[in-house]
């Protein structure tokens, strides 16, 4: 009545459907059996050789006949931009927008990645948005057991740092990288020293007084090297950052003119809400951007 079939997926097991005839087996009438054959009674389907042999469930997918079941994801897909920060007088300030894009559509417009981290530490991240989730979700579990354990001893930005460089390094050595590059600033709660620092998605890191991911580090980091000083006050600071991000904006097509800002000093954190920049459009390169670059339509 039913056909064998040509051809099938060897991980489906030898036949997909749990019958006799041509499948092999007859049917098994006795209590406690499971499935059904079109009117010919319940059916044992590990009697006519239809469990995997992994011991999954009959006529699931076998990973044992699968050529590589541990497939990782290799390719972000909603990815954030550029995260800039940098010392001055009293603490740290970062700065970015609140884009995530889809491939090249700008689907989500209302993205926080600046995230306080206890008390006195900032985390910026960029690259994809749910690798940043995942170390959110760690970095408040690493925050939680220290708050659990009482000691009048909280977590530095430096442990932090060094934390996620461990974590990257880790999930790089395991062909599994989370896709993102992560500022981390905050002040010592011990003696009141800045830090500052970013580690990549293999774990390389540093620290500066100076950082920036994303097309950040080829726009921006010219800016902060030309006028950034750690004695800087809070209005410099910020004035430099919103002269960054503005040119990260024209030259960054994966950017939108809405960001926020994030201090970090001995007092705490503070993150702003979204505000947008004034911008112009009248400069002469942008007039015919095809006539600087040759080649272009």
């Amino acid at each position: 009545m039913f056909p064998t079939p040509a051809s099938h997926a060897p991980c489906m097991g030898p036949g997909v459907v749990p019958g006799g005839g041509a499948y092999g087996g007859q049917p098994n009438r006795n209590p406690g059996t499971v499935g059904t054959h079109f009117g010919q009674g319940p059916q044992d389907v590990t009697r006519i050789g239809l469990a995997p042999a992994s011991g999954a469930a009959p006529l699931c997918v076998d990973p044992a006949a699968l050529a590589d079941p541990h497939n990782r994801t290799q390719y972000p897909y909603v990815t954030v931009t550029s995260v800039l920060a940098i010392k001055y007088k009293h603490g740290v300030m970062l700065a970015c927008d609140t884009l995530g894009s889809y491939g090249s559509t700008k689907r989500y417009k209302s993205v926080q990645r600046l995230q306080p981290v206890g008390k006195n530490t900032v985390i910026g991240g960029s690259g994809e948005y749910s690798d940043f989730a995942y170390i959110l979700k760690l970095l408040d579990e690493l925050t939680t057991d220290d708050y659990c354990l009482d000691d009048g001893q909280t977590l530095t930005p430096q442990e932090i740092s060094s934390y996620l460089t461990r974590v990257m390094y880790n999930r790089r050595n395991k062909f599994d990288p989370l896709w993102n590059s992560l500022v981390v600033a905050g002040v010592s709660p011990t003696n009141g020293e800045s830090f500052l620092g970013t580690v990549s998605m293999i774990g390389v890191a540093y620290s500066d007084s100076h950082v920036a991911t994303g097309f950040g580090a080829h726009l921006a980091r010219p800016l902060f090297r030309e006028k950034q000083h750690d004695d800087m006050s809070e209005e410099e600071a910020r004035a430099l950052l919103e002269d960054a991000l503005r040119v990260c904006y024209y030259r960054d097509k994966q950017s939108i003119n809405k960001f926020q800002l994030a201090t970090v000093t001995a007092a705490g954190t503070t993150v702003s809400e979204p505000y947008s920049l004034a911008t112009s459009w009248h400069y002469e390169a942008f007039k015919n951007p095809a006539a600087q670059a040759v080649g272009t339509w």
